[in-house]
């Protein structure tokens, strides 16, 4: 593994730029697949509700169905993010604690919004359906508005969801909040969506290969990616770490959380392997 080899790549106290994306990817790749794999078993029912609505051509099976998939969906979708807001602040205890702490913390106030998610998610799939058999192909102003609400939809939900997972606050503030931190980060959040967006499309045009991915990858890394890129803000404007350092103690500092036993577990386990080989 020479690219863990980097003199620079000090995993003992906490890296910044391209070294802190290594880092996390370092700590929490396994934890964030094998939450992920949960959260891909949680699509499956909204994931099913889309295919039968897109096989009847059916407006009245798509609305009630993605709705209830969506609801369903909603607290494995939470446990993903609250997975990701973890591990960007390098919080303590495994991921199996953090999972349950999820589920008894969101499931209720993660319904209505992955109940949006479902709809949302099935409309806008359901739409390029349409406008894919369309025997008149979509004018450039239909095609503009569709990409600017699938962009919106994309920052909504890169914005909303960490804040549920954060925080108790009801859905004005959450939405008040998502408008002012849009409205001050804005070519960043616009840089974000257009990621994701362009994400999503390498899944749909590589599909079905890409499809063999969804399992390890599909939902946590993007989600992380996303959250990295504006964490910095995010931590400064919502106080996140600050807020969670006074509960929790501060993660690299010795006597809290000691990170440094952890990555000792990790070297032993490495020598482990290594010998056994």
């Amino acid at each position: 593994m020479a690219f863990f080899k980097d003199p620079n790549f000090d995993v003992t106290h906490r890296l910044t730029g391209f070294n802190r994306y290594r880092q996390l990817l370092y700590f929490y790749t396994l934890r964030w697949m094998k939450v992920n794999l949960l959260t891909v078993l949680g699509s499956v029912p909204l994931a099913a509700a889309i295919i039968l609505s897109l096989a009847t051509s059916s407006i009245v099976v798509l609305i009630p169905s993605t709705i209830v998939g969506g609801m369903i969906f909603g607290p494995f979708l939470a446990g993903m993010f609250d997975s990701i807001m973890r591990g960007l602040r390098d919080a303590p205890d495994e991921w199996q604690e953090h999972y349950k702490k999820s589920w008894k913390q969101n499931w209720k106030d993660s319904l209505f919004p992955g109940a949006i998610f479902g709809l949302l998610s099935g409309m806008f799939i359901f739409m390029i359906r349409v406008m894919w058999v369309a025997q008149v192909a979509p004018d450039w102003g239909t095609m503009a508005l569709f990409l600017f609400s699938f962009m919106l939809f994309l920052i909504i939900t890169t914005l909303y969801w960490p804040q549920m997972v954060l925080f108790k606050q009801n859905l004005g503030w959450r939405l008040k909040n998502i408008i002012l931190f849009t409205a001050k980060h804005f070519w960043k959040m616009f840089r974000v969506a257009l990621l994701e967006l362009i994400y999503i499309l390498l899944y749909a045009l590589f599909a079905p290969w890409t499809l063999a991915l969804v399992p390890f990858i599909g939902f946590w890394y993007i989600i992380f990616l996303s959250e990295l890129l504006i964490y910095k803000e995010f931590n400064e404007d919502f106080n996140v770490e600050k807020t969670y350092y006074e509960l929790e103690g501060d993660p690299w500092r010795v006597g809290d959380f000691d990170i440094l036993e952890r990555l000792a577990e990790e070297e032993d386990k490495k020598e482990r392997e290594k010998y056994s080989e």
